[in-house]
């Protein structure tokens, strides 16, 4: 007898096999729920956080304004009338700032009452008088109507953030000020205007004052750094250990611990400039170069698994066909291997950069989280970066850096979907499919 399997033909119409098949096709449609749901609800939650921060971020953009009849007094300002400009800045700014406010409100005498009429508007409002007269001296000794910027806290009343019906001891803001301000509001005075010094200015103690400017450039002095140190090493290691390293342990180590250090925390790296870069070269502290630095050892495994992964696409025949007519492997591999894989690389390289982009911990290590007001001229200048300014906003008791981190965190978001929108727009444009 035949010790060959019988193969048992199954009966479709059973009741078994139809209970059996319904049961399958029951659980292929829960399956089908679950990605469903879980789909669904990601997106969900994606809308509520972008919701969220934009609802938040959009006001932002726009700066309440108070308009007042400013007398730009020569005694104040250029006593000597020589209009020299270090004259000018040395002028009393803030004095005439008080004198157009008490002018305006004669009736205000006590000086508690006057320190809150003060207080309507913003304490960078001297020194924006102070750059309009250095920059127009002919405005010394004349009186004009000027918008002035106002406290955060009448922004913010004005804005709805801070309500009325509470009682005063609960707010910033008290009856008087409210009453200052509702006057001004009635003869037209006060205006929401587009808040270009968001844009425009570095980080500020007062909400109304601070901007983003500086921590871009640190962002950008940072990135630079990043880039030119882990591109071409990363490009070059890629290179070596695809097309030219022996296939031997040390190699296998070599490549084992570079995959390792693409899973390390990215904090360790901020130690390891803290030990290195600081306490033992004494490069400067809070520095884009050194920030730079960090973030290059943290994304060259990246580039360099990047590299490796669109170098071993590239079919072997197209080495093959250039070593058969002459080239040397070096030739094949930088004039035909190479310029083939680019697209590859550069898509790895600029999410590795993506990445590097919204890193905190490791910036902070360095000293990164120093307050500067100043916008950086050079990667040597202190300096911050975006995702370091939004956690130093976060901090703050205000209720006007909220509206201004949340907007922080919109243009360091569109940054970083730029970024990844330009790796896939290199792939798909310049890849080859073989």
């Amino acid at each position: 007898m035949s010790d060959v399997a019988q193969v048992q033909r199954i009966d479709l119409s059973s009741p078994e096999t139809s209970a059996r098949l319904r049961r399958r096709h029951a659980a292929e449609r829960r399956f089908r729920a679950y990605g469903v749901v879980a789909i669904a609800l990601s997106i969900a939650f994606l809308l509520i956080l972008f919701t969220t921060i934009v609802s938040n971020a959009y006001t932002a953009l726009v700066q309440t304004h108070i308009r007042l009849t400013v007398d730009f007094d020569a005694e104040r300002i250029d006593p000597h009338g020589t209009g020299d400009p270090e004259v000018i800045l040395a002028g009393d700014f803030g004095g005439v700032v008080k004198s157009a406010l008490r002018e305006r409100f004669p009736d205000v005498k006590g000086r508690r009452d006057r320190r809150s009429l003060y207080a309507i508007v913003s304490p960078g409002a001297a020194f924006d008088l102070q750059k309009l007269a250095i920059s127009n001296p002919e405005l010394v000794g004349t009186s004009r109507e000027i918008w002035l910027v106002a406290s955060d806290d009448v922004d913010m009343l004005l804005k709805g953030f801070i309500p009325r019906d509470v009682p005063e001891s609960d707010r910033r803001i008290n009856d008087k000020q409210i009453g200052w301000v509702d006057a001004l509001i009635a003869e037209g005075a006060v205006e929401r205007k587009f808040n270009t010094r968001f844009f425009t200015a570095g980080d500020s103690r007062e909400p109304e004052l601070a901007g983003i400017l500086g921590a871009v450039a640190g962002s950008f002095f940072t990135m630079a750094v990043t880039l030119i140190l882990a591109f071409p090493l990363g490009v070059a290691t890629a290179v070596y250990m695809q097309e030219f390293a022996p296939k031997n342990r040390w190699t296998d180590l070599v490549e084992v611990n570079i995959n390792n250090l693409a899973a390390v925390p990215s904090i360790v790296f901020g130690i390891l400039g803290l030990a290195v870069f600081l306490n033992v070269l004494h490069l400067p502290r809070s520095a884009p170069v050194v920030g730079g630095i960090v973030l290059a050892l943290m994304t060259l495994p990246t580039i360099i698994i990047a590299g490796r992964a669109a170098l071993g696409a590239v079919p072997p025949s197209i080495r093959e066909a250039a070593l058969g007519i002459g080239a040397s492997r070096m030739q094949a591999t930088f004039h035909h291997v190479l310029p083939l894989a680019m697209p590859g690389i550069l898509s790895g390289t600029i999410i590795g950069m993506a990445r590097a982009l919204g890193e905190t911990a490791p910036l902070l290590m360095i000293g990164m989280v120093a307050f500067i007001v100043d916008v950086p001229k050079g990667p040597f200048d202190p300096a911050t970066v975006l995702p370091v300014q939004v956690f130093l906003w976060a901090d703050s008791p205000e209720r006007a850096f909220v509206e201004r981190l949340s907007a922080a965190i919109v243009v360091l978001l569109v940054f970083l979907v730029l970024m990844n929108a330009a790796a896939i727009y290199l792939r798909k444009r310049f890849e080859r499919r073989w």
